[in-house]
């Protein structure tokens, strides 16, 4: 008995920062080998953005280890929390997105954390379904339980109070919104990062008010983005989608400085650390991109992806297989073509890497900075960033993408 509370206890407090408290937790754990019931864990993600990312992994690799000791995870899709938009770390207003962006955003969250969580053992729940039919009056008690006072302990609240920044009632109400979904799901711990402590301590507090057993508090690290300033984020551009192609997913994690590699290692597999330390860093990065490669795609992708890069970056030998985009004209616009091409999601972004000089014609390795390109007979290879190439020729015709 003490040794199976022991395991579960070890895998629950690795790298968490926070946990609160760990007298609860143990009680729990004990509780729920002894009655054999699985501990109800919670996790929410609000849809934000459309594509989960490694940061967002750190949780859930942890979750699935609990998973496979028999526990269920309780999956919020914060779909009605997302119009709010979580104030966590913000330093001013958060955009509000609109219904459909959020239903969009929403659809592939829960495909994509099946890659890590475990499908019978994980409850996926869209948090709109007991807010959608609340009243005003039903709410109330959810609002008196917490004090303006007590809101305002919240730093990132506090500061920008101090300096004067908007800070509307609508934020106010987020953690309790947040909070009342751990009464709905009667959660016995609820995981999130550093970030997310003092929304998941107003879930403690709301379950208590009610005379529900409050859920423990396990914070994790926030993953470092590949500037490795801040935390991975895709508003900030910094981040590595679990659903990015293979090369693309491996030449990121190559791009990480040498000091986050570490962390990377440490949160994102269960390799010897103390083995890695010994390696050389270059050959360290190349096995961790590798692992990650492998995890999200096949090994056979990642040691292709391996092979490829090492040929571009390592030999600066053109890639294979270079997508080809055809041109109805000899003069173009490079700003079109590369939104046309795909190779950017956006005009602006199109524009910024032209103004970045992140723009090259690969044979002369020379930035472009004319918004007018001429296509020569015998085509071009455009390099876009460091890690994309497009190969453009022109055909007359129709403009197209193969």
């Amino acid at each position: 008995m003490k040794k199976k509370v022991a395991e579960h206890l070890k895998i629950i407090k690795e790298n968490a920062v926070d946990v609160i408290s760990e007298e609860e937790l143990v009680k729990k754990v004990t509780y729920s080998i002894k009655s054999q019931n699985p501990l109800r864990l919670k996790i929410g993600f609000d849809p934000t953005a459309k594509d989960l990312h490694l940061g967002h992994t750190v949780l859930l690799k942890k979750l699935r280890k609990l998973q496979d000791l028999g526990h269920h995870v309780y999956f919020i899709v914060g779909d009605f929390t997302a119009q709010i938009g979580d104030p966590s770390g913000r330093k001013g207003l958060r955009p509000v997105l609109t219904i459909k962006e959020i239903k969009d955003n929403a659809k592939t969250y829960t495909e994509q954390a099946f890659k890590i969580l475990h499908r019978r053992r994980t409850k996926v729940i869209f948090n709109s379904s007991w807010y959608r039919n609340l009243n005003l009056s039903q709410f109330f008690p959810l609002l008196s339980s917490y004090t303006v006072a007590r809101m305002l302990e919240r730093d990132d609240f506090s500061q920008r109070l101090k300096e004067n920044k908007p800070l509307s009632i609508l934020e106010f109400i987020y953690p309790l919104i947040q909070g009342y979904d751990s009464v709905k799901v009667k959660a016995d711990i609820e995981f999130g990062g550093t970030d997310q402590k003092f929304n998941l301590i107003v879930g403690r507090h709301i379950q208590d008010s009610i005379g529900q057993s409050p859920q423990v508090v396990v914070t994790m690290p926030l993953l470092l983005g590949l500037d490795g300033k801040n935390k991975m984020s895709k508003s900030l551009g910094n981040y590595v989608g679990i659903t990015e192609e293979p090369f693309q997913m491996f030449g990121k994690i190559m791009s990480i400085s040498d000091v986050t590699m570490g962390e990377y290692f440490r949160l994102l597999t269960d390799l010897d650390i103390e083995k890695v330390k010994k390696m050389h860093p270059k050959e360290a990065k190349l096995l961790l991109a590798e692992k990650i490669v492998s995890e999200y795609h096949s090994p056979s992708l990642a040691k292709k992806a391996k092979e490829e890069f090492e040929r571009i970056f390592s030999r600066k030998e053109t890639p294979k297989d270079l997508p080809l985009f055809t041109v109805s004209e000899k003069k173009v616009d490079l700003i079109e073509l590369l939104y046309n091409s795909k190779l950017v999601p956006s005009r602006n972004q199109a524009r910024r890497l032209l103004l970045q000089k992140g723009v090259r014609e690969k044979e002369k390795d020379t930035p472009l900075q004319d918004r007018v390109l001429e296509i020569p007979p015998q085509g071009l290879i455009l390099k876009v960033g460091k890690r994309k190439f497009l190969k453009v020729v022109y055909q007359g015709g129709k403009s197209e993408r193969r």
